[in-house]
């Protein structure tokens, strides 16, 4: 099935021309390579968080982050798609408080019109991929568009939300924001029997919709004697690192902390320095704030130990953790003695001595100088301070806004700047609100807390509104100074998992795998990507590539990435994941192919198109096909195995819009 194409670059988009139908490697790349101008580059661009920072600081400009230029290419490339479109919303108002009353404020203040309304195959198959991580069934697609009932869209996103499937795919973005690895360029080694328990915590937390601040309490406060059997207690072995004092682990848990639960991956940079003169473009918060405010943060974590326990009494290299709180050496705030290490020196005042109050530093919360009470334990404190906290709920919902609408109201998601939210208190010249709709996100996160932060019930309420049905496509002259505004919807490329899943539910073949140790915690050998515990190659050499080569990180120091490339191409065309799933015989075959070839020409091309792209072919997609269709024989295989290939390499199958 490699068969021979047109291949050309035509403007920093890779393109292939094959079989009637082109197909597209949009460049997400930024079409600027400006970057802020920070007087200490290592703030920025410090250790394995460096590809996030980059990304900082190549978005600065926001109308040139890419994301219009990816849409309409996508857009542009895509064949007119079956359906009656709808007028959107934004010309009537919307309920004062709702996400679409706040958006649409912006949209008059700012002279913009809005996308339409996308249509209902486009958006079944957008809200399905978003919530479950799948493509819709082709039985599901025919019944929803056929629905008259005006709140079918609603109801839709309430069927999705309710499936295992939405458990999967937000166990692996979870996963994803917890940094769920076996092992870890800083040394942590979680072994397989502690990232599957891990795994099947977030997992089973999200199937019981356990509360989102109960959740991150429960991470926060984990007391264990062995992360093999409980899986929360293996988040806070993020903070472990080598080659220096206990302060590194508690600064680096410590950063953690703050940049999955508040967003402020600076905290990082302030445990090594004060802000002023590192962070004074990039943060206004951050220049204000010195390294002892931030030892007084880890100080919440001077207590714990994380401590490594053998599980092979004939093998020093294999150990569960355990983690504790005042355990002996343990007992002591943070201390100011150190000269080595991961971080500069942590030197007490001249003149204080060991033992002094000015030689150790205790746990304050910096935002409303809270502090443990007599007798309580550190990290408990902490998840009081860090859960009751506004910024905990504003960053939540500006992470989860972030995955479905591919850009955050503050973005990159986890560089919140704390004393440029509120529109009521604007930051002084030069500074501005950082929030692009400072007022909807302050909102959205009251809403989270009055929900009992609930995350299916943010969800809902972001896929339920206006804003994200709009159309990806744009009637007239898009102006790239609306980006900002959320007035369309920008597409994303797939997750590696959601390709692979949607080759094998399309095809009706599907794999299964064995994870090691993964069946001791009661799941069943995975068929779906979207169901491994782990994005390191834990399968056969083939279909590691072919993940890889979507680019699905490794939740250490390569994060996921939107990016296009070449490989990706490639293993469409080539690896036999999807080649094999291309072909009418064999035991990868097919099963869509075996069980679709009695029908008619027509009938047969419209089966293939719905189960792959979720939609019929337009009239000249149809035209394309008919004509290198034969009525019957071997020909007329082949010609549908081409065009199942084919399917699978056009640019809508790759994007979701």
């Amino acid at each position: 099935m490699q068969k021979p194409g047109l291949f050309f670059i035509l403007g920093g988009t890779s393109v292939l021309v094959l079989s009637g139908f082109l197909i597209v490697r949009a460049d997400d790349r930024p079409t600027s390579d400006s970057q802020f101008t920070v007087p200490h580059a290592e703030c920025s661009y410090f250790g394995s968080q460096r590809e996030k920072f980059a990304a900082a600081a190549l978005s600065k400009a926001r109308g040139s982050s890419g994301l219009t230029a990816r849409t309409q290419q996508v857009r542009a490339m895509l064949a007119s798609t079956p359906g009656a479109s709808r007028a959107n919303s934004f010309g009537q108002p919307h309920p004062a408080g709702t996400i679409d009353a706040f958006i649409q404020a912006d949209f008059n203040a700012n002279g913009i019109t809005p996308a339409r309304a996308t249509t209902d195959w486009e958006f079944i198959r957008r809200v399905t991929l978003d919530l479950t991580g799948r493509i819709p069934t082709p039985d599901r697609v025919l019944s929803f568009v056929a629905d008259t009932d005006p709140n079918k869209r609603a109801n839709l996103v309430d069927e999705l939300l309710a499936k295992p499937e939405w458990v999967d795919k937000w166990t692996m973005y979870f996963g994803d924001l917890y940094q769920n690895i076996d092992a870890k360029a800083s040394g942590l080694r979680r072994f397989p029997q502690g990232r599957n328990a891990f795994y099947s915590w977030i997992h089973d937390s999200l199937a019981a919709q356990k509360p989102y601040n109960q959740m991150a309490t429960e991470l926060i406060t984990a007391t264990t004697g062995d992360t093999y059997q409980d899986g929360a207690g293996n988040w806070m072995l993020n903070g472990f690192i080598t080659g220096g004092p206990v302060q590194d682990i508690m600064d680096q848990a410590t950063s953690f902390v703050f940049d999955t639960f508040l967003g402020i991956t600076h905290v990082n940079c302030v445990l090594c320095h004060n802000g002023r003169g590192h962070l004074d473009q990039l943060s206004l918060w951050g220049s204000q704030t010195t390294r002892y405010q931030a030892w007084e943060l880890a100080s919440y974590l001077s207590h714990t130990q994380l401590a490594r326990v053998n599980y092979d009494p004939t093998n020093n290299n294999v150990y569960y953790w355990s983690v504790q709180d005042n355990t002996k050496g343990y007992t002591l705030d943070y201390t100011l003695n150190t000269t080595t290490g991961n971080r500069p020196p942590r030197v007490a005042p001249a003149g204080c001595k060991a033992g002094q109050p000015c030689y150790y530093v205790a746990p304050q919360y910096i935002f409303n100088n809270d502090a443990p009470k007599a007798g309580e334990n550190y990290r408990v404190s902490l998840a009081r301070s860090i859960t009751s906290d506004m910024q905990f709920a504003r960053a939540t919902v500006n992470y989860i806004w972030a995955q479905l609408f591919v850009t955050g109201i503050v973005d990159p998601p986890d560089t919140f700047d704390p004393l440029r939210l509120d529109p009521n208190n604007p930051p002084p010249a030069p500074w501005t609100l950082q929030p692009t709709n400072a007022s909807l996100l302050n909102a959205l996160a009251q809403h989270f807390i009055d929900s009992g932060y609930d995350l299916k019930a943010l969800m809902r309420e972001i896929t339920t509104s206006d804003t994200y049905q709009l159309s990806s496509e744009y009637d007239g002259q898009w102006n790239p100074a609306w980006e900002p505004y959320f007035a369309r919807k920008f597409v994303r490329r797939l997750w590696s998992e959601e390709v692979h899943d949607a080759v094998a539910q399309s095809s009706g073949t599907y794999p299964t795998y064995t994870i090691t140790n993964f069946t001791d915690q009661g799941f069943a050998k995975p068929s779906y990507a979207m169901q491994l515990p782990d994005v390191s190659d834990l399968l056969d050499g083939n279909t590691n590539n072919f993940l890889d080569g979507f680019l699905r990180g490794n939740r250490d120091d390569q994060p996921r990435k939107q990016d296009g490339s070449i490989l990706q191409a490639l293993n469409l065309m080539n690896n036999t994941f999807v080649v094999n799933r291309s072909h009418a015989t064999g035991t990868t075959g097919s099963q869509l192919i075996m069980q679709n070839l009695g029908k008619s020409n027509t009938d047969l091309i419209n089966t293939l198109f719905l189960a792959i792209l979720s939609r019929y072919p337009s009239n000249d997609e149809m035209g394309t096909a008919l004509s290198g269709f034969p009525a019957s024989g071997a020909n007329r295989i082949t010609a549908v195995q081409d065009l199942v290939w084919s399917l699978y390499n056009k640019v809508d199958f790759v994007f979701n819009y």
